[in-house]
């Protein structure tokens, strides 16, 4: 039975003299006046904002990773779960509230970021964020780049925990698979390294997901090499300019180019000049090289989509990686540091792999939903696989959607009504549109990504026992026959399931020691 948040930080106090400083100075709890600002500071969906959502009993933000321990030892021995947050980007804000009495374990202060130039490697604190690491890959060279995501303020630890990818994944695959060390404290409070906590427990960590196996205090990257000069281009399509046939054609075509060359679409409702609603895509690229040699290659692949010479920019990639994070190309790199949120308005996520190109007769009902009342800031996002996806064995590590997947869907609505109806209202029309996609879509199971969590698809229950079967109903969507591994791991690493959440890893139930 839980005791008293005074009762978590009477036991920090006590574990260790060092402690002191920490509870002093980074223990949080309701009645601080910085409790409510430090909560709500990397809330990146609003959604969650409310009151009514449940809140820490307390917030830790730990400023290196040897105070991780007593935090670990403290929260079992007062009954508190504990969840971890890096950027706050969890869609259904599991790495900040539960419904059970938790400690949140906040990393924001923990961001430091090394660079080995000889080795071209990283190690990066997993409260960093991915715009603080490409400033920092920036300011030490032109030709070294991370693949990861496009949304700066996304923090590398659940990034990576989840598979992690941006427009390089055609060339170089997902973040994960760019991890050659971590750090982890586990149930035990001990500090492991690769080398220590095995290669077992290291595949799970590297896409299975965060907030099962233990904390990640930091992981180890190897940079890879990209061109001096790359270009990009951003050209938009509305329905009345043969929308349609465009985004079809897109299907037959982005996921077979070069792996050079990645051409990603944002669909949306945008108002025309005479005040209508009409659907657009936007078709945005990065291809490794130069406009001289990109140019002739959309000549032949993509010729449809009508890209001229100066609808193109060459630029180097932490350019392409701010024009991919929504800012101008020329914009200074101090915006990759910001910590300011993508956006204030609520939103509902979810996510799908596609197999098969959907036949022209599908888009026309989808752009019929689009039409929608709840559909005004509706935003498709459709990233081709191929190249690299297509060449990595699905059990390499827990993301297991490679070959066959043409490309992957990321289903977005966000809404600026207050108030708990409204956002009823526009979950439901998400959830009917995404009902309107499973013909076309995989199945069997239908796919999604974990990093793009959607507690629709199926959660655990908060006594920590769910079972296999039940667990299944969601994991097997994120990790296919993956998932049976993880839970192997699980049952190793974490066997009384003290690090759980509504989509956490279960363990098998005869392991369990209570």
């Amino acid at each position: 039975y839980p005791h008293s948040h005074e009762d978590f930080v009477a036991c920090l106090s006590h574990r260790s003299a060092a402690n002191q400083d920490l509870v002093s100075t980074n223990v949080y709890t309701p009645i601080n006046s910085s409790y409510t600002p430090t909560l709500q500071f990397s809330i990146r969906n609003p959604r969650f904002r409310s009151s009514a959502t449940a809140n820490p009993q307390v917030i830790v933000t730990p400023v290196n990773e040897s105070q991780i321990p007593d935090i670990v030892h403290c929260a079992k021995y007062t009954g508190l779960q504990i969840r971890t947050r890096g950027g706050g980007h969890d869609y259904e804000g599991v790495s900040y509230q539960s419904p059970i009495p938790f400690v949140m374990v906040d990393l924001i202060k923990m961001r430091e970021i090394v660079i080995d130039r000889e080795e071209e490697t990283a190690w990066v604190q997993a409260g960093a964020t991915l715009g603080e690491l490409y400033y920092r890959i920036s300011q030490t060279s032109r030709t070294l780049a991370f693949p990861a995501g496009g949304c700066f303020t996304v923090g590398v630890g659940g990034h990576i925990s989840g598979g992690g990818y941006g427009a390089l994944i055609r060339k170089f695959g997902i973040a994960a698979e760019h991890v050659v060390d971590a750090r982890i404290i586990d149930v035990n409070g001990r500090m492991l390294d690769r080398k220590s906590m095995g290669e077992e427990l290291f595949w799970a960590i590297r896409g299975g997901g965060g907030g099962s196996f233990g904390i990640v205090s930091a992981w180890k990257m190897q940079l890879v090499r990209v061109p001096e000069t790359l270009t990009i281009f951003t050209v938009n399509r509305t329905l009345e300019q043969n929308l349609t046939k465009l985004v079809h054609r897109w299907q037959y075509v982005a996921p077979n180019l070069p792996n050079d060359l990645f051409i990603a679409m944002v669909i949306r409702n945008v108002n025309t000049t005479g005040g209508n609603r009409t659907v657009q895509a936007t078709f945005i690229s990065l291809f490794l090289g130069g406009v001289d040699n990109l140019l002739p290659l959309l000549a032949d692949r993509f010729p449809e989509l009508g890209v001229r010479r100066e609808d193109c920019t060459e630029v180097t990639w932490v350019q392409a990686a701010m024009v991919f994070g929504n800012r101008m190309p020329n914009a200074s790199t101090e915006v990759l540091r910001t910590r300011a949120p993508y956006t204030n308005n609520p939103f509902k996520a979810k996510s799908d792999y596609i197999q098969e190109p959907i036949p022209v007769h599908g888009f026309e009902g989808l752009w019929k939903l689009f039409g929608e009342k709840e559909a005004k800031f509706v935003e498709l996002n459709w990233a081709p696989y191929g190249g690299r996806m297509w060449e990595v064995p699905a059990n390499a590590l827990p993301f297991p959607h490679r070959r066959g997947n043409l490309y992957k869907i990321l289903h977005l609505l966000y809404w600026d009504e207050p108030g708990r109806e409204a956002s009823e209202r526009h979950v439901n029309w998400m959830r009917k549109m995404y009902a309107y996609l499973e013909p076309f879509v995989s199945k069997n199971p239908r796919g999604a990504y974990i990093n793009y969590r959607d507690l629709d698809i199926g959660v655990n229950n908060n006594e920590g026992n769910t079972s296999y079967a039940q667990a299944s109903e969601w994991g097997l969507k994120y990790f296919k026959t993956n998932f049976k591994r993880l839970v192997r791991i699980k049952t190793m690493a974490d066997p009384t399931n003290f690090f759980r959440h509504e989509q956490s890893i279960p363990t098998l139930r005869s392991k369990r020691n209570h």
